[in-house]
């Protein structure tokens, strides 16, 4: 694809916001680690991608690839040592090209990743990328970028239902003391849920088109998200929600069919 084309395309808009974001984040953790995790966790992903491909003789979506590489180092600690960022990549993609459902994934490839690799490595996400240890005014980064690529991906409808419905259960609970609500809507936790709800919640093959059921696929990973927060805490109800999100819009698409 010409240089000019690709910078209209949805996945330009994403690979150029997370290659900012790793860019910045470093610099403000002045700290280059992410960056090698970054090419560790792009390299594998691109690696496994193309030898699947080959052997199957199926087509390769590169960009899609180099996404779900990005977004796992983006969200692993800097810490992380280098094989598990490469096993992580690897899980990622070897889902995308497995669990599918007329050739296209059934579930999110780097959310899927990082909460296998939460109990297969015990890996830890800190969620750096999303400017969690920098100044509380870096969010204006993450929503401007989260706008440009929710609109030019047509997902207003679902970022706006998944937003409202989390943050309006996270303030109830709150105010019930119902577990650690209250921290959810602080940094860095609320910046790793706008960094969700703007990237990873709205990659096309694994979320609805139609805007009604975008505002449902929005409510249910948002509810089952915040349940799952409220029995354990930690940020994997992020990851556990999106994947109820994903098999919701999975068997839509197979009852249809039938």
């Amino acid at each position: 694809m010409a240089g000019k084309k690709w910078t209209t395309t949805p996945k330009s808009y994403v690979t150029i916001a997370m290659v900012s974001y790793l860019i910045i984040a470093s610099i403000g953790s002045k700290n280059t680690t992410g960056i090698l995790n970054g090419l560790i966790a792009v390299g594998v992903a691109l690696a496994v991608d193309y030898l699947y491909c080959t052997f199957t003789n199926r087509k390769s979506s590169k960009d899609g690839t180099i996404i779900t590489g990005l977004i796992i180092s983006l969200i692993l600690s800097v810490t992380t040592p280098w094989p598990i960022v490469a096993g992580t990549a690897m899980i990622a993609i070897v889902s995308k090209h497995l669990l599918v459902y007329k050739k296209k994934p059934i579930f999110n490839p780097a959310a899927l990743g990082l909460l296998v690799s939460i109990f297969i490595f015990h890996t830890g996400q800190s969620w750096w990328g999303a400017f969690g240890d920098l100044p509380v005014w870096t969010i204006i980064l993450l929503l401007i970028g989260g706008y440009l690529v929710t609109g030019k991906v047509n997902k207003y409808p679902q970022v706006f239902s998944f937003f409202a419905t989390l943050f309006v259960l996270l303030f109830l609970m709150g105010q019930l003391h119902i577990g650690d609500a209250p921290d959810a809507l602080r940094p860095p936790f609320i910046n790793a849920a706008l960094f969700f709800g703007f990237f990873m919640l709205t990659d096309p093959p694994t979320s609805p088109a139609t805007y009604k059921k975008q505002v449902i696929f929005g409510c249910l990973v948002a509810l089952s998200g915040t349940i799952i927060y409220g029995l354990f805490g930690g940020l994997t109800y992020l990851f556990i929600g999106l994947f109820v999100g994903n098999l919701y819009h999975y068997l839509n698409k197979h009852s249809m069919k039938n």
